[in-house]
């Protein structure tokens, strides 16, 4: 084994990066009229995108029809050996195959290329080789080129898949914005995870009006925290005016505060006195992420959710939110009203 040597190790992982970087660039530079009409072969397809391809390039087509099937293009993925074997059936006239091979000589999907165009299902190769079995077959090419592998040996698939995995990549979402695929679009089919909450509407994450804590502006500190909590518990008290519009926040940083302070006669006086007036707030009917990013950008821990009009239907509490991937999930018990009496 060659002793390490940490520049070495460094230099060697940077010409990776560099070759396969570069190759992809390359890629870039080279687009013809192909690539655009691949794009309208995915976008003419009414059935499903079935990609298939072996070892390497197998694995780089498994994530391809994952891309394709999550922005708007069904599709599934055809193992070329076990097609042989039955999985031909699951092919229908109205899809389209997408066949991956550096070489475009793979046993395994040449010899299903005659089964293919035999039930006059249109093919779309992506190959390094134009003129190779694969090439020759398909209705449209998109071709890599010849690419030197980045490995030392010059063997192990790496500038190649990476330059199959990017063009792919780029084939799915050219067509995917064409289709006018949106983020509603997107938020239906990644309905789990982190991903899929921030993709949510803020009332779908919200805690609805009835179940948050309110209170008119004219009513005392001790009257507002003296009447029972709703069913759920949360730190933020929003005061609503007498037109129905949100007027301002008080949360129990603020009480702690005013014991902190030694304000105890505040306790008694309206809490419109205490509270942080023009609150920020989230629009109903906008994205929970954009809501995320402003409980971090002010550093919150709640956030109203109000109507056009002003009015609260609800609150987003940070509690609910961890997991979501918000840096704004920490804390911060010294912050001062005066830091988040910014308007939305």
């Amino acid at each position: 084994m060659t002793e390490l040597n940490d520049a070495v190790v460094i230099e060697r992982g940077r010409q990776v990066l560099r070759a396969e970087g570069e190759a992809i660039l390359a890629a870039a530079a080279g687009l013809e009229l192909s690539f655009c009409r691949a794009v309208r072969l995915l976008l003419r397809c009414s059935g499903s995108v079935v990609v298939t391809g072996m070892g390497k390039a197998g694995l780089v087509g498994r994530k391809l029809s994952a891309t394709l099937a999550s922005t708007g293009s069904p599709s599934h993925f055809l193992h070329p050996a076990e097609a042989m074997h039955g999985d031909l059936g699951v092919l229908r006239r109205d899809d389209l195959v997408l066949a991956i091979s550096q070489s475009g000589e793979t046993a395994e999907l040449t010899q299903i290329l005659p089964h293919i165009e035999a039930r006059g299902i249109p093919l779309l190769a992506l190959t390094g080789r134009a003129d190779s079995t694969l090439g020759r077959a398909a209705d449209m090419v998109i071709a890599t080129g010849r690419l030197a592998e980045a490995d030392p040996l010059g063997v192990a698939p790496s500038t190649s898949t990476a330059v199959m995995l990017a063009l792919g990549d780029s084939l799915a979402l050219v067509a995917s914005s064409l289709r006018g695929f949106c983020h509603a679009d997107f938020a239906a089919r990644h309905p789990g995870g982190s991903l899929g909450l921030r993709l949510l509407r803020v009332e779908q994450a919200m805690q609805p009006l009835a179940r948050c804590r309110t209170a008119a502006a004219t009513e005392t500190v001790r009257e507002v925290f003296a009447r029972p909590l709703p069913s759920r518990r949360t730190g933020a008290v929003m005061i609503i005016a007498g037109d129905g519009r949100l007027a301002g926040i008080f949360t129990d940083s603020d009480l702690a505060r005013l014991f902190e302070r030694r304000h105890d006669a505040a306790l008694d006086r309206p809490i419109s006195e205490v509270m942080t007036g023009q609150p920020a707030a989230a629009l109903l009917g906008s994205r929970l992420e954009e809501a995320i990013g402003l409980l971090e950008s002010r550093r919150l821990s709640e956030l109203p959710v109000v109507d056009a009009a002003g009015r609260p239907h609800g609150l987003l509490d940070i509690v609910d939110l961890v997991g979501v991937g918000t840096a704004a999930a920490e804390p911060r018990p010294a912050e001062s009203s005066a830091s988040r009496s910014t308007a939305a």
